[in-house]
């Protein structure tokens, strides 16, 4: 069984009648699943309630009390925007918290089980950086989800693997720092936000930006990952790997030029599960309703294949 981790309420985060990042992504995700021959094979679970666990102190690890200050006041006086890419509704706070919860469960499920888990929750989180959200995110899931983990037992390193097509600018900045943590994200450039040249490697040499190129297709996102992602990922020895999995590198994509396809992300999760099982999936972005829910699924059908032949 895998686990899913999702709940109707992620879909009270209301961005608006014409914004990308909207609820009906998760609905078309979560129906694909349930039509899938496999769908006996998941277990969806409800993200831990916040009132049963204590989920600001980690976001607060991550980020400064005045950005936490900031998008509660929004969200008590009725909603706003922190830029004009990112509205909060009245309940945009509490779902963003419960968000991170859901991102934190999948760690445990992953840690439990040694087995992938994936967190189908909004608002997404890869581009929030330490004083500011942007870019449609609050807080950074991904960060926030790695933190989380090396404060786990037995748990001393922790990888980011980012194949939004959007570079992850907020998880970038970070983790930087913290030589416990290592970034990988496959991206295309130039795109907003700007971030994730070549050559950003950090202090610390636990960066590894791979630059991707409008109207990229699979082979170039291949030659990435056996030359580049996987490499880096390996000679870092990671105990878990926290997958920033955004699907707007699909051609069909509203926000982005890359030429992939629902079935190439099934192809990159077999890249990371010859290096471990130990896997979080989390939803970062992903647009066209149908390539989204469709390379949801090739992950996940990747994930449970593979279980299959291991077994």
């Amino acid at each position: 069984m895998l686990p899913i981790i999702y709940s109707d309420r992620f879909l009270d985060h209301d961005t608006g009648t014409w914004h990308p990042e909207r609820p009906q992504r998760l609905t078309a995700i979560v129906e694909a699943l349930q039509a899938a021959d496999w769908s006996d094979r998941l277990q969806w679970q409800d993200p831990t309630p916040l009132e049963q666990r204590a989920v600001l102190p980690w976001v607060q690890q991550v980020h400064a009390p005045e950005h936490i200050a900031l998008v509660r006041q929004i969200a008590q006086q009725g909603g706003g925007s922190l830029d004009p890419d990112t509205p909060i509704s009245p309940q945009s706070y509490e779902i963003a918290l419960l968000a991170v919860s859901a991102w934190l469960d999948g760690v445990d499920r992953a840690l439990e089980t040694g087995n992938p888990a994936f967190a189908i929750a909004r608002p997404p989180g890869h581009h929030a950086e330490f004083d500011r959200g942007m870019g449609f995110c609050l807080f950074s899931n991904a960060a926030i989800a790695a933190h989380y983990a090396l404060a786990q037992p037995n748990v001393n390193r922790v990888a980011i693997l980012d194949w939004d097509v959007h570079h992850g600018n907020g998880t970038q900045s970070i983790v930087a720092n913290n030589p416990n943590l290592a970034y990988c994200s496959l991206h295309e450039f130039p795109n907003y936000p700007g971030t994730g040249r070549a050559d950003e490697r950090g202090e610390r040499g636990n960066l590894l930006n791979i630059p991707i190129a409008a109207g990229s297709t699979l082979p170039s996102y291949q030659h990435a990952f056996e030359e580049q992602a996987i490499p880096f990922l390996t000679q870092f020895h990671p105990d878990l790997i926290v997958v920033s999995a955004g699907y707007d590198a699909n051609r069909d994509d509203p926000l982005a030029g890359v030429s992939l396809n629902p079935q190439d992300f099934g192809i990159f999760t077999r890249y990371l599960l010859k290096l471990t099982r130990c896997l979080v999936f989390g939803l970062e972005g992903g647009y066209d309703l149908n390539t989204l829910s469709q390379s949801v699924v090739a992950t996940i059908a990747s994930c449970l294949s593979e279980r299959v032949r291991d077994e």
